[in-house]
């Protein structure tokens, strides 16, 4: 019996790193997480140091100049974080970060030289107070600092500085203070973490010296960019390691009198780095220009407002929005009143968002206290850098924000310093690019050896062995390689640019073509970004009705129906244009409505928020409200109060009050499976999934629509105050809105694209299930011929059942002959065996439960699933991150993927030309090195200039190739392929110029070169080595420019065949026909014989035929790409990636996945959904009782179900035995909306005291 071999498992790019023992992080487990050590100056390591960087020349100084990690761990000792002067960090992409720690007092000063060193008294303790909250800043306790409950501050209840110093250090713009309690130092936070919701509705500003206190420790709220000096650019360029190089070569090249190539190189060089500084200069500026901004600002100082420079805001300062809007210059949480946003700095998206004032929780009994979290919360927060257009406001009162962070730590900061520190994308591209220089300064190495071994023989002078070795150096290493793939790069950027493809960091080009899965969004991506209004379906008496495709055909007792259309949107007038979500816009302008909005001077003239108004276009604004009996001549709606959309939510709803009316309403909108689970059972049609089906099988997006009637008796103050899920439920069922969301015209092909080349394609979306099913069949991501299987998680009952998943098919059980059988195999209905690679489908509630509760499951899941729907932006990320670990190349949306192969197989050719290139004329030089001659310096000029920079620069503008190929472009740089083909090319080109050496040495007229002290080199034996290899870089370059799979031809690339046609026309003169002034321009000595000229035409001939061969029918082999790769990774790699494990388990375990269910898809999700509309009003039902208790005892019974669930059942029968067996309980729920909550202190907002009366006086309601 043969024993299976042992594979490992490739780690998928995916997070940071695991920890290791033994080492210290900063920010453990997260994205930036770091290995950090401490050090502290060594005297005598110091001085030992600087002794050897004296002997050498400061060449140490430069070495460490590069590597100042380096110099540090020479100069410094380790030691503890606590005693450490310097810390070294290390990123999970092999960077280093060296940081001084400083050491303030909480005022800004400077530690007295007294403490010794400075830091001895800084400890944390911990404080007696909920452990959730943020480290203390050194506030001065005041009693502004204490909440209505006697309790401290949030930045007071944890980690309090016992003493007045401040330890830290900085690094990429991030500031880390130390922490005694864990012996580390950790990331300054700013309010958005460990801080709850009731804290903020608490603050009342800070006083001067809390200000002063945070502005020392978290600096100025400023995002500085600073333009560099252009003596320190220059120095940082030229100190460069590529630029060294080149400065000793050319010091080399000068020595040895090769002054006019010298020059030239000197002179590129300049004009290369005068344009670099330029460019820099430039691009930091304009950086500069467009991040930097300060203006006044607003803040609220104990009682009283006061204008101050937004650079001296600091977290915890309140601040007021000016009514016509402002650009955001810190990150705050929203207090009161409304704000219009244009969020596009962050989200690229033009349309204004509507963000509302976070709940306070201490006005209602049934929501929790909990810590705020920026994002659940983001609807409340004003982002840095946003543009906020207008807001909505109580009358004369200010509309406020609490800062929440500032500087680089907000939003905006963060995009910053994403820009100033870009992830290494290409990290192990560039590792393979030094490698492979390290193995030509190897082989550099070996023509040391063997010039110094010639010459010490011949008795030459030190001076002349040292520059003839060095020489040698610098041919085998090209100096010219940076500059050449920094050119292919900016050609893929052309090309990808006129695609209108942007890309924002250009070095992630060179590793885009191998991405193998694509996943892509639906809605605006796969699909048109417009849609159209197909239809409403009513509901009448619990069934649905006739479809209505024109909405003002809507009969009088649909009414409900069209006042949700009209009220439930987020739109709002922006300089007279009706702005929002684009499925609000079409929504709405289908009902014929207008929409009115009170203006500044309207607002002001009451102490109260003014609402929007909707009524039908046909009524004129000058047209009397009421008729003689004061009842409202035509239908006019307020809205009062706005639920934003929220994706966890899947919904938005606005309370509103129609005109005349005695009672306020709510209009929700959403998913329809949320809407059905938030309404009565009675309303929602028991063929609900039926009817949802028909329309999203056809690629139909649809929403629901409910409304619920508000108690008469609910007072406008509460109606401010209540939470949206204690009025989102209990609704009634409105009906459908369907719309029509086609997909794109290049959607199918692109996707038939990837599909071909073995790209897998997934859709993620937060669309109905059913909808994303049809497009995915559609637009071929699924063939006809291949099955979808539903992936559906049950959480299961604690104390019951343990959570179960459950798999059916996604078409109708008369379709597949298994029925309910448990049969292992997936069956056509005539017994064929279908397409092993079936696809699974799943969406976000199922998503949550198997990544908790079957996360191995869940990798298996998703190297097959293809379809991802109601997957909240959360989710999504979660997906990409499992698809990463599993060892995929991910790519989003998938924009520029056919020119990314082509741009990662350029960076292939140039590395291969530039190899070849560097070993042909290192063998042309090893030759004539043998009878101590060279080539002259306009040869030199001729081969570097002339040939190789135009043929690589032009060889960049070949195009990508018109498809995909399935075959991806090479990894690394060290696969079988391109190392065996530079191994035989240069066996061919060592032939061909060995040949042509020895081949003229025969001929009659041949005179054997003569060594001078005037180094002329002028010779047959230089004559036919140089003109040999004139066409050998030629024929390189034309057979390395290989088209199809990745580029086109090149002969469609009409500069590289110019410069062909020019490269050879040249050389064919300077071999054949040359006249006296060229030859003895370039000291080249022809052959006496015109015909014998000719003969290195034909051995120019066969050389390109050999490489061409070579290169087509070895390289390019079935044998050499596949069986010859695969058995080289089976002899030095037993690893695969997890994806690889995976794929072949699943293909060889017939029994799973286990078809559980014949149900149709109605009726699967039918049960789904009466699962969880049970498990939900039962936590609403608890949430109720707990508002309504109102015994201590009851209390107590009712949190003991939170605390153990298993005693759930027993408690809700005993406090629910007055209560009908439904769960749905009007009376008791209306009563709890009625109830008046005593008004909390702290809460500054007098709107909040109007009574209904009033508000409708007021409003004219």
């Amino acid at each position: 019996m043969t024993r299976q071999k042992e594979v490992k498992v490739k780690v998928g790019l995916s997070g940071p790193p695991p920890m290791k023992s033994g080492y210290q992080y900063v920010n453990p487990g997260q994205e930036d997480q770091m290995e950090i050590g401490g050090y502290r100056p060594s005297l005598l390591r110091k001085m030992l140091v600087w002794f050897f960087i004296l002997i050498t020349a400061g060449l140490l100084r430069l070495f460490f100049y590069w590597f100042h990690h380096l110099f540090i761990k020479c100069t410094h000792t380790k030691c503890s974080l606590a005693e450490a002067k310097v810390v070294i960090l290390r990123d999970q992409y092999l960077q280093w970060f060296v940081s001084r720690v400083k050491v303030t007092s909480k005022n800004g000063q400077l530690p007295n030289s007294g403490t010794k060193e400075g830091v001895t008294g800084i400890t944390f303790s911990k404080s007696t107070y909920d452990s959730n909250t943020p480290l203390r800043m050194g506030d001065t306790k005041t009693s502004a600092d204490h909440d209505s409950e006697g309790q401290l501050s949030a930045f007071d209840r944890v980690l309090e500085l016992n003493r007045s110093m401040i330890r830290y250090f900085i690094t990429k713009k991030v500031k880390y203070i130390w922490d005694s309690d864990s012996q580390t130092f950790k990331k300054l936070e700013g309010l958005d973490k460990n801080t709850k919701c009731s804290y903020f509705h608490g603050c009342k500003g800070l006083n001067y010296a809390q200000q002063q206190e945070r502005m020392t420790m978290f600096g100025s709220n400023s995002i500085q960019i600073h333009v560099t000096p252009i003596i320190r650019l220059l120095f940082k360029e030229v100190l460069s390691p590529f630029y060294i190089f080149q400065l000793f070569s050319c010091g080399i090249w000068f020595a040895d009198e090769y002054y006019y190539y010298a020059s030239c190189i000197v002179v590129i060089s300049v004009v290369s780095i005068t344009v670099t500084i330029y460019q820099t200069r430039k691009m930091q500026r304009a950086l500069r220009n467009t991040i930097e901004s300060s203006t006044i600002v607003t803040k609220l100082t104990g009682d009283t407002y006061q204008d101050i420079c937004s650079d001296d805001l600091v977290p915890g300062d309140i601040i007021s929005i000016p009514r016509n809007g402002c650009i955001m210059q810190c990150d705050a949480v929203l207090l009161t009143g409304n704000c219009i946003v244009n969020e596009s700095m962050l989200t690229g998206e033009s349309v204004p968002v509507t963000k509302t004032p976070l709940p306070n929780p201490k006005l209602s009994k049934s929501q929790e206290d909990i810590l705020f979290n920026l994002k659940d919360h983001s609807k409340h927060v004003l982002f840095c850098g946003t543009h906020v257009l207008q807001t909505r406001f109580y009358g004369s009162h200010q509309v406020k924000a609490v800062v929440l962070r500032t500087g680089f730590s907000t939003a905006k900061g963060e995009l910053v310093r994403s820009i100033l520190y870009p992830k290494p994308v290409d990290f192990k591209f560039n590792r393979d690019t030094y490698i492979f220089v390290a193995i030509l300064a190897g082989i550099a190495g070996i023509g040391f050896i063997y010039t110094v071994v010639l010459m010490v023989q011949d008795s030459e002078l030190f001076e002349d062995i040292f520059l003839r070795s060095m020489d040698l150096i610098t041919i085998a290493v090209p100096p010219a390689l940076p500059a050449a793939l920094t050119i292919g790069i900016v050609f893929a950027q052309s090309r990808l640019k006129k695609s209108q493809i942007y890309c924002i960091s250009p070095h992630s080009i060179n590793i885009s073509g191998t991405i193998n899965v694509v996943c892509f969004d639906k809605t605006g991506t796969l699909t048109e970004d417009g849609l159209n209004m197909q239809s409403v379906v009513p509901v009448q008496d619990g069934c649905f009705t006739e479809e209505v495709h024109d909405i003002k055909l809507l009969p009088p007792k649909q009414s409900l129906l069209l006042n949700a259309m009209a009220t439930c949107h987020s739109l709002t007038m922006i300089d007279g244009v009706l702005s929002g979500d684009p499925l609000d816009l079409i929504m709405f302008e289908a009902t014929n409505w207008n929409l009115e909005e009170p203006g500044e001077e309207e607002a002001s003239r009451y102490d109260m928020i003014v609402p929007t108004i909707v009524r039908p276009k046909a009524v004129k604004d000058n047209q009397e409200l009421f008729d003689e009996q004061f009842k409202p001549k035509y239908e006019e709606i307020a809205i009062m109060r706005q639920f934003t959309f929220a994706s966890s939510l899947q919904r938005m709803s606005v309370i509103t009050r129609k005109l005349g009316a005695p009672n306020f309403e709510l209009y929700t909108k959403g998913a329809p499976e949320m809407i059905a689970s938030l309404s009565k059972p009675e309303t929602v049609p028991s063929n609900f999934h039926k009817f949802l089906i028909n329309y999203t099988k056809h690629g139909y997006r649809v929403l629901a629509l409910a409304y619920r009637s508000l108690p008469t008796k609910l007072k406008y103050a509460k109606l401010q105050r209540i939470q949206r899920e204690q009025v989102e439920r209990n609704l009634t069922f409105l009906g459908f809105l369907v719309l029509e969301n086609r997909l794109k015209p290049e959607t199918t092909p692109i996707i038939h694209k990837l599909l071909d080349a073995d790209i897998r394609t997934v859709m993620v979306t937060g669309d109905n299930m059913l909808t994303a099913l049809s497009v995915a069949r559609e637009c071929g991501m699924v063939s006809e011929h291949q099955k979808i299987i539903l992936v559906q998680a049950f959480p299961g009952m604690p104390g019951k059942n343990d959570p179960w998943l459950e798999y059916m098919y996604t078409e109708d059980p008369e379709d597949h002959s298994q029925g309910k059988s448990t049969e292992t195999r997936l069956t056509m209905p005539n017994g064929d065996f279908t397409d092993p690679h079936f696809h699974f489908a799943m969406d976000g509630k199922s998503w949550a439960i198997v990544r908790n509760h079957f996360p191995l499951l869940l990798q298996k899941i998703c190297t097959r699933g293809t379809v991802f729907a109601r997957m909240s932006p959360e989710k999504k990320s979660q997906l990409i991150e499992v698809l990463q670990e599993l060892g995929y190349f991910v790519g989003m949306c998938g924009d520029g993927v056919n020119d990314c192969g082509a741009q990662d197989s350029s960076c292939c050719y140039i590395f291969k030309y530039m190899a070849c290139y560097s070993l042909t004329q290192f063998v042309s030089v090893l030759i004539l090195y043998w009878i101590f001659a060279n080539l002259t310096d306009f040869e030199f000029l001729y081969i570097d200039l002339f040939l190789l920079t135009s043929l690589s620069v032009t060889f960049g503008y070949t195009n990508a190739y018109d498809q995909l190929s399935k075959d991806p472009p090479l990894v690394s740089l060290f696969s079988v392929s391109p190392v065996l083909s530079i191994i035989l090319h240069m066996v061919v080109q060592t032939a061909a110029q060995v040949f042509c050496y020895f081949h003229v040495m025969e001929q009659p007229w041949f005179v054997k070169y003569h060594k001078n002290e005037d180094d002329d080199y002028t010779s047959y034996e230089n004559m036919a080595v140089f003109v040999v290899s004139m066409y050998q870089y030629i024929t390189l370059a034309v057979v390395f420019s290989k088209g199809k799979p990745y580029r086109k031809t090149i002969f469609s690339n009409y500069f590289f065949m110019a410069n062909l046609a020019i490269c050879i026309g040249m050389s064919l003169w300077l071999t054949i026909y040359p006249t006296d002034e060229v030859a003895e321009f370039f000291e080249l000595k022809p052959a006496p014989s015109i015909p014998y000229r000719c003969i290195y035409l034909g051995i120019a001939a066969i050389n390109f035929f050999l490489d061409y061969l070579v290169e087509t029918f070895i390289i390019e082999s079935y044998f050499v790409q596949e069986r010859l790769q695969c058995w080289i990774e089976d002899i030095f790699s037993t690893s695969k990636y997890q994806y690889e494990i995976l794929e072949e388990e699943i293909s060889r375990d017939k029994s799973w996945p286990n078809i559980s269910s014949a149900e149709t898809l109605a009726q699967a999700f039918e049960r789904l959904d009466s699962q969880q509309a049970r498990d939900f009003d039962q936590s609403s039902l608890l949430s109720s009782l707990l508002d309504s208790a109102s015994e201590t005892q009851s209390i107590r019974s009712l949190r003991s179900v939170e605390l153990d669930p298993s005693h759930s059942d027993a408690v809700l029968q005993r406090e629910t035995s007055n209560v009908s067996d439904g769960y749905h309980v009007d009376i008791d729920d209306e009563s709890q909306l009625i109830k008046q909550d005593p008004p909390p202190q702290g809460v500054d907002n007098p709107a909040l005291d109007i009574e209904e009366e009033e508000v409708s006086s007021t409003v004219g309601l």
